[in-house]
């Protein structure tokens, strides 16, 4: 079976919903990254065989495709969008190294990109023609039947309920998440992950959600977003705007381009659970990719679990074992943010450049009840 080895990864800062990169469409916060990729890998990224990009709130065409075209890359590089909710990222990098496996193709561009600023508007069709209501707007189609289509607040209250994760713990975690990103950008760790981008007159290059004056006491004043609840608006993650783009190649063909480092896929999994408690979605997809893999979670050096919520991240660290000194090493989306189609493969862009850790695990908890997960090992 061929290898899949990711050889770059480049991501935007990520932006605040309504914030400096509110008036950028998806696409064009792409270009910088695939103009980056052009720029230092010209010869691979005239072999590419496919873009595949995670997209969830975007304007319902393919992005992949208007990207690349906008990019100024080849037309007969086909395109492919994929939407399994904030899972869509991962699945793009997952179902790259797959096409790799199976010898489809060798060279493949992959990533995510979320604009929830630019998001269109939804708006419910009435039943008949003849009625004239008054216009119903939603924020987001049904990820379950009814009953068990709660928001992401209600799941993620009720995974606080059913683990028994304080507020005070999620209000604890979230500030720790700010605190490390923060020490992470003066240590200049997350800065190389980052491309800017010209908004205007600014050029952005930092994440916009992250808090430096941020404190417990600030955190522990905020209002539960649910009545009696433990979630608020400073243990949950922020919407985004942000683009993240990975080069991935068969081993051997990387090679012959000159790549000697990087990252190997190992191995992924996806697994379905109850939405009403979609966060711990990681739980069950961990499992199983090291059962596959006849591992455990101790023999896996660091883990990136996306921060949507502090509940969904201390209960999926407590029912795994994960420790602190594996888990989000250098802060997380409670302090970057949550551009849901791009999130996953950010987590990977992390792990990319986490280069003194051998064995990681990218995760994500997703709308509908459902977890993924990708296993990788450092590749030099």
């Amino acid at each position: 079976m061929k290898e899949a080895v990711i050889v770059a990864a480049k991501r935007t800062a990520f932006g605040k919903f309504g914030g400096t990169l509110k008036h950028i469409e998806p696409e064009m916060l792409l270009k910088p990254l695939f103009q980056h990729f052009q720029s230092y890998y010209p010869e691979a990224m005239a072999k590419v065989d496919d873009v595949i990009l995670g997209n969830v709130v975007g304007n319902d065409g393919n992005i992949a495709r208007k990207s690349l075209l906008e990019a100024g890359m080849s037309k007969s590089i086909p395109g492919v969008t994929i939407d399994r909710q904030c899972g869509s990222g991962l699945d793009a990098v997952t179902t790259a190294c797959r096409m790799i496996q199976a010898q489809a193709g060798s060279i493949y561009i992959v990533g995510g990109v979320e604009s929830t600023s630019r998001a269109p508007w939804k708006i419910q069709r009435p039943q008949s023609v003849y009625d004239a209501p008054t216009p119903a707007f939603f924020e987001r189609a049904s990820f379950a039947p009814e009953g068990q289509d709660v928001s992401m607040i209600e799941a993620a209250e009720n995974v606080a309920q059913r683990y028994n994760i304080s507020r005070q713990a999620q209000d604890e975690y979230a500030w720790k998440s700010h605190q490390k990103t923060i020490a992470s950008y003066e240590q200049d760790i997350i800065s190389q992950e980052i491309i800017p981008v010209k908004a205007k007159t600014t050029i952005f290059q930092q994440d916009e959600s992250v808090k430096s004056r941020l404190t417990p006491a600030l955190l522990g004043r905020l209002k539960p977003l649910l009545t009696d609840g433990t979630v608020t608006a400073g243990n949950s993650c922020m919407k985004n705007d942000g683009a993240v783009l990975l080069l991935i190649m068969e081993r051997e063909t990387a090679e012959s381009l000159g790549f000697t480092t990087g990252m190997r896929f190992i191995d992924s999994a996806t697994v379905g659970v109850d939405p009403t408690i979609l966060g711990i979605g990681p739980v069950n997809a961990v499992k199983q990719l090291l059962h596959r893999q006849q591992l455990t979670i101790n023999d896996i050096e660091a883990v990136e679990l996306n921060e949507a919520f502090a509940s969904q991240v201390l209960a999926s660290k407590q029912l795994l074992g994960i420790s602190d000194e594996q888990l989000n090493l250098f802060g997380g989306a409670l302090a970057t943010g949550h551009p849901y189609g791009a999130s996953g493969a950010a987590l990977v862009t992390r792990l990319f450049y986490m280069e003194n850790y051998y064995r990681t695990i990218a995760t994500m908890g997703i709308g509908g009840g459902i977890g993924n997960a990708a296993l990788f090992e450092r590749w030099s």
